[in-house]
Formats: C-alpha cells, structure tokens, sequence
C-alpha cells in the first residue's frame, strides 16, 4: 500500500520536500544577522536538487560548487547533506566512471570540510565518518542502478518471451491450417473423383440397367454423405458425443477394404492385402496411411483409362509401416503449360511427419507406382 500511494505522487514533490525542509531549518534556527547569507547557501545546495533526475551530473556539479564556496566563506550547514543527495543520484544514474569521478570529488570534499572544522586532534575519526556516509551514499546508488537494470533485463526477457510464445502459436495455427488442408484436399479429391465416375456410370446404365443405375446413385449419395462427414470431423466442427463422430470413427488401416470396394464400385479394381498386426499401430499414423492410399487410388483414377487395376499392399511391423500402391494403367503425358498436382507433395509430407521419403512414379514393367515406408518411432529419414 505504501508503495502504491508513493507512486501516486509525481517524483517532483518528493524531490522538493528535501529543499523545503532545509529551507525552513535555516529561517527558524539561524539568527537574523547570518539568516541572508545561510540562506542563500542552502538554497544553491538544495534548490538544484529539484532537476536530479533530468540531469544528475550537472545537478551533481552545481551542488559541488555551492558546496565548495560555502567552504570558502566557512559556514557550516545541514544543507550539505544534499552534497551526498546528489552523489547518490549520480551513481544511480550515470555509468561506473561518473559515479567514480562524483565519489572523488565528495571525497576531497569531506577531507577539505575535516581539516577546517575538525577539533584540535581528531581529524581521523570524523573523516572516517564521513568517507563511510559518502561510501554508502555511492553504494545505495550503483545497488538502485543494478536493481534497474536487472528489472529492465527481465522486462526484456519477458517480453521476447511473450513474442516467442506468439510466435510459436502462430506457427502451431500454420501447421494446423496446413493440416487441415491436405485433409481437405485428400476428402474432396478422392469423393469428388468417385462420385463423377459413378455418376458417369449410372448416366450410361440409366437406359439399359436402371437397378445398376440406381444402385450408382445410392453409392454417390453414401460416398457424399461420407465426404460431409469427414470434412466436418476435420474442421474440429463435431461436438463431442455426437451420433455421426461415434458411428464414423477417424479412418484407418482398418477401413482400406471399404476403401478398396468403394474404388471398385467406381471403376477401379483394387487388391488390398496387409501384411502384419496393425492395431499396435498409432491412430494418427493409421490415418496417414489411409490417407496416402486414398489419394494414390484417386489419382489412380483420374488419370488412368478404364481397365486398369490397382494393387495395395500394406506391410506392418513393430518399428515400421510400408505402403506400395501400384496400378497397370499408363498414364497420359502432361501438357506443358499444366500446373503441378498437390497430391504427391502432399503425400510427401505426411510420410516426412514419421520420418519416412515416398516415391512415386512410373514402373520399369508399366503401370504406376507409389512407394513409402516411414518409422513408428519418429526416428530419421528411411528410404521409400
């Protein structure tokens, strides 16, 4: 509480309560006749004092010099106490050679003020007196100059620190935005892919197999209620204990054969085969290799003409999981001026998250292929 309602008051009033205070000790305790000349020294000692803290070595010097004639005219007064005042503003706001440079000078001061009015014989102990007040003066001010450095420092610390914090939830919201978006692009690529295939089958056998037709069209309205769902799930949109988020767990190794059906029904055989017990396997990796087959198989049928079959092979061991998904199509030549896909860097990123390298492209005996396999451990980098 005391240190709250000191800093209510501006510095100015604090400084000016010394130079009052003295001022009126020398008009109620001196005698008329010395009051005009006691008074004006006291007032070159003290009045300075009220600038301390925009200019202490200037402060300092004026207060010296008044201090020096009133040793001159040989007055003594209490005022000298506003000598060590501004030693101790000094040292608290000037650098190691200031407070050295104001500590000499009020040094050979108290030796001067000791040889004039120290009784017959005792120069030493009023000297040792008084270098022990300057001593203490100079100290008081270098420990509140090193306190206000160190609060400065850690205020400086704290402050990187606040920006380094922001700086790394920045970057976190990044990695997730970045998530989010292969997650979305894997979703709609692949749903978006199946559905036109089915549609454009169901257009074909509107007139000659209407049940086929029909059965199309139930297979394009699942596959699009399937990509909402995960689309939602992936935007965080869900609230917990929802029906949709119960029955429609996040995709995994588990779910590949529904996968590898749902790309038959659209045109694509597909052969999945996983070698190896999958449930040790983490769900976020699960989810990678769901995704990495999903978006191997869509590109399988965007780019591939009809006939062509895919083959998936998933291989799981207690350190490693591998992934080979191979088709027998060939695949059109890219125009030039044709940007490139997001698929394959995609997939690169997720098989980096686990330490792994994909590799992905056309096979020595035809067809396409896309190789990865990626440490359980998040050890370094193995080859695809």
């Amino acid at each position: 509480m005391t240190v709250r309602h000191r800093d209510r008051v501006p510095p100015l009033v604090w400084d000016a309560a010394l130079p009052i205070l003295l001022l009126l000790n020398v008009v109620t305790a001196y005698p008329a006749q010395e009051l005009p000349v006691a008074a004006a020294l006291t007032a070159a000692l003290a009045l300075p004092l009220l600038w301390r803290r925009r200019a202490p070595l200037a402060v300092f010097g004026a207060v010296a010099a008044a201090a020096f004639v009133q040793w001159l005219m040989d007055v003594q007064l209490p005022a000298d106490i506003a000598l060590l005042v501004a030693l101790y503003t000094a040292a608290a706001h000037t650098d190691r050679r200031g407070t050295l440079l104001a500590g000499a000078v009020v040094e050979g001061g108290a030796v001067l003020a000791c040889l004039r009015w120290a009784p017959d014989g005792a120069f030493l102990t009023p000297f040792v007196a008084l270098s022990a007040t300057v001593v203490a003066a100079a100290v008081l001010g270098v420990n509140v100059r090193t306190s206000r450095a160190y609060l400065a420092a850690v205020q400086e610390r704290a402050e990187r620190l606040a920006l380094h914090q922001e700086q790394q939830a920045r970057l976190a919201v990044a990695e997730e935005r970045a998530r989010i978006t292969r997650e979305m692009h894997d979703i709609v690529t692949h749903n978006l892919s199946v559905m036109v295939a089915l549609t454009d089958a169901a257009v074909y056998a509107q007139h000659r197999s209407p049940d086929r037709a029909t059965t199309a069209m139930l297979q394009i309205s699942e596959t699009g209620r399937q990509a909402l769902t995960d689309m939602r799930r992936s935007l965080g949109v869900l609230r917990t204990g929802e029906r949709d988020a119960e029955r429609h767990p996040p995709p995994g190794i588990a779910q590949l054969e529904a996968l590898a059906d749902q790309m038959g029904a659209a045109g694509l055989p597909t052969r999945l085969e996983v070698r190896g017990n999958h449930t040790h396997v983490p769900a976020t990796a699960q989810l990678t290799v769901y995704r990495l087959v999903q978006e191997a198989l869509t590109n399988t049928l965007k780019h591939t003409p009809a006939g062509t079959r895919a083959t998936v092979l998933v291989e799981c061991s207690a350190q490693a999981v591998g992934v080979d998904v191979t088709d027998s199509g060939p695949r059109p030549g890219r125009p030039a001026a044709a940007p490139p896909g997001h698929g394959i860097p995609g997939m690169r990123e997720r098989a980096a998250a686990y330490g792994g390298t994909l590799q992905a492209g056309p096979l020595p005996g035809g067809g396409w292929g896309v190789r990865t396999r990626f440490l359980l451990n998040g050890g370094g980098a193995a080859a695809a």
